[in-house]
């Protein structure tokens, strides 16, 4: 009898166990679909550098903040004219309409990370975590580890950079 009722309980606990880390796991499940990450590397001593993706939510969601070790301050960026100055400021929130990609790119959204730590070299790596919200007010994170590189990852080729590719002319202005 002794027997039975340890193996029963362990049984509990183990399948208890799995049950939480299901329900872990599920409440980690990114909400959104990342492609194209990278950050822009530094040179020694500068303090600040961007991070670039593509953000694709299955429901609506909205990037309300940013963190990395690497940064003392973390933020989701605009850039956009006003009149004829292009300014950049930080926003609370980026709405993520359900199956829309939003790009943070260069000269628009992006991530800024600030009061770097260290200078972020070519070909090396860092951790970023996004927090998203939920339409209900349920909040998620995720974490990423983005490339850091001098450029764009390169996707799918364009006109002019496959011509560039098989030696032709690319025409870039």
């Amino acid at each position: 009898m002794t027997s039975f009722i340890f193996s029963f309980a362990s049984r509990l606990v183990t399948a208890s166990a799995l049950f939480l880390l299901t329900g872990l796991a599920a409440a980690q499940t990114a909400p959104v679909k990342v492609d194209g990450a990278w950050v822009r590397a530094t040179v020694q001593g500068q303090r600040g550098t961007g991070a670039f993706m593509n953000l694709t939510a299955s429901q609506a969601t909205r990037l309300v903040g940013v963190s990395s070790p690497v940064a003392g301050v973390a933020e989701v960026h605009e850039m956009k004219m006003d009149g004829e100055i292009m300014k950049m400021r930080a926003v609370s929130e980026l709405a993520l309409p359900p199956g829309q990609t939003v790009q943070l790119k260069p000269g628009s959204y992006h991530l800024m990370l600030m009061d770097l730590k260290l200078p972020l070299s070519k070909d090396s790596t860092i951790a970023v975590t996004l927090r998203f919200k939920d339409a209900k007010g349920v909040e998620s994170k995720q974490d990423l580890l983005l490339p850091v590189a001098l450029a764009a990852p390169a996707t799918a080729a364009s006109p002019a950079q496959a011509g560039a590719k098989t030696g032709e002319p690319s025409h870039k202005h």
